[in-house]
C-alpha cells in the first residue's frame, strides 16, 4: 500500500519545526519583513530606502532653501542558498518498527536544515559587524572570567546604544561556555535569569545588561577559538525561505516510500550599525 502523503501537511510540519529550532533565525535575532513569496532559488528580494532628510533653521521674511532631491539606495536580499534532502525507508522496515520511520525521519531532516541554515545566518551577521563596533581582534581575543563576561555584554549594549540601536529587543547570542561564566555571576542571576520551564526555549537562557540571552553550538569559531558573540537587534539583518518543493515518490526499483524536499533561503544584513561583536577565547 502507497503511503498517504499529503504534500500540505508535510510542508507545514516542516517548516513549523525548523523555525522552532531556529536560534539566529528566529524573530528575536533576524525579521522576515522582505520574504514575500519565493519561488526559486537565486530570486533575489529587492529592498530600497532613502537618504536622511536635512532639517535647517527657519528665520522669519527669509527664504527657505530649496527643495532638497532625496537620493535613494537599494540593497539586494538574494535567495541564494538551496538545501535538499532525499531519503528512502525499505517497506519491510515500515512493517517492523514499532515507531513512525516517516515521521521520525523527517524531525531528522527538519534538524538537519535548521543546524545548516542557522551556521548560515550566523556568518552573515558576524562578516558584516563593523569594526568600531567589535571588542577583541581574531589575533588578540579577549579571554572573558566570571568576573568580567557581565562587563562585556554591557560593553556591546554601549556600543549599540552609540549607534541609536532600539533598546527594545536587543539581543546576545553566547556559546555554553559563555552562559556558564555568566552563571556564576550574581549580577546575571539577579538580573532575571528564566525559569527553567522557559530555559530551552528557542535557545533563551535569560535577560541581562539589556539583553535577551540566547544560547546556541552555532556560535561562529576556528576550532573552538575565537568565538564571534553576536549582538544587536532584529532589524539589522533580513532572512527569507521556502520549503520550495516537498514530495514523496516510489522508487521504481524498490518496495517502499522516499522523500524529497528543497529549502532555499537567503540573509541579508541591512544595518550593520545595529550589530555588535566580541571575538573571545575560553579560559584555558
Amino acid at each position: 500500500m502507497a503511503l498517504d502523503f499529503i504534500p500540505t501537511v508535510w510542508a507545514s510540519r516542516l517548516l513549523t519545526a525548523l523555525e522552532g529550532s531556529l536560534v539566529y533565525g528566529q524573530s528575536k535575532v533576524v525579521n522576515r519583513d522582505y520574504e514575500g513569496d519565493i519561488r526559486e532559488a537565486g530570486n533575489t528580494v529587492k529592498i530600497a530606502s532613502i537618504s536622511d532628510v536635512a532639517v535647517d533653521d527657519y528665520i522669519k521674511n527669509i527664504d527657505i532653501n530649496d527643495p532638497e532631491v532625496l537620493t535613494d539606495t537599494e540593497l539586494t536580499l538574494a535567495i541564494d542558498q538551496a538545501k535538499y534532502f532525499n531519503f528512502f525507508v525499505d517497506r519491510i522496515d515500515q512493517a517492523q518498527q514499532n515507531v513512525n520511520v516517516l515521521d521520525e525521519a523527517m524531525r531528522r531532516s527538519a534538524w538537519k536544515l535548521r543546524d545548516i541554515a542557522d551556521a548560515y545566518i550566523a556568518a552573515i551577521m558576524e562578516a558584516a559587524v563593523l569594526g568600531p563596533n567589535t571588542i577583541g581582534t581574531t589575533g588578540t581575543p579577549r579571554v572573558p572570567t566570571k568576573d568580567d563576561a557581565y562587563e562585556y555584554l554591557v560593553d556591546l549594549g554601549t556600543m549599540l546604544d552609540e549607534s541609536n540601536t532600539p533598546i527594545d529587543g536587543r539581543f546576545v547570542v553566547v556559546p555554553a561556555w559563555f552562559h556558564g561564566l555568566l552563571l556564576k555571576d550574581d549580577r546575571f542571576v539577579n538580573a532575571g535569569t528564566m525559569r527553567s520551564d522557559r530555559r530551552l526555549a528557542n535557545g533563551a537562557v535569560g535577560e541581562a545588561a539589556g539583553f535577551e540571552i540566547l544560547k546556541s553550538n552555532n556560535v561562529p569559531n576556528d576550532s573552538g577559538t575565537k568565538f564571534r558573540i553576536i549582538a544587536g537587534h532584529s532589524s539589522a539583518t533580513s532572512y527569507a525561505e521556502q520549503i520550495l518543493d516537498l514530495h514523496t515518490f516510489e522508487p521504481e526499483k524498490r518496495f517502499g516510500d522516499a522523500v524529497k524536499g528543497l529549502h532555499v533561503y537567503g540573509a541579508k544584513v541591512v544595518q550593520a550599525s545595529s550589530l555588535a561583536m566580541l571575538i573571545a577565547n575560553k579560559s584555558a
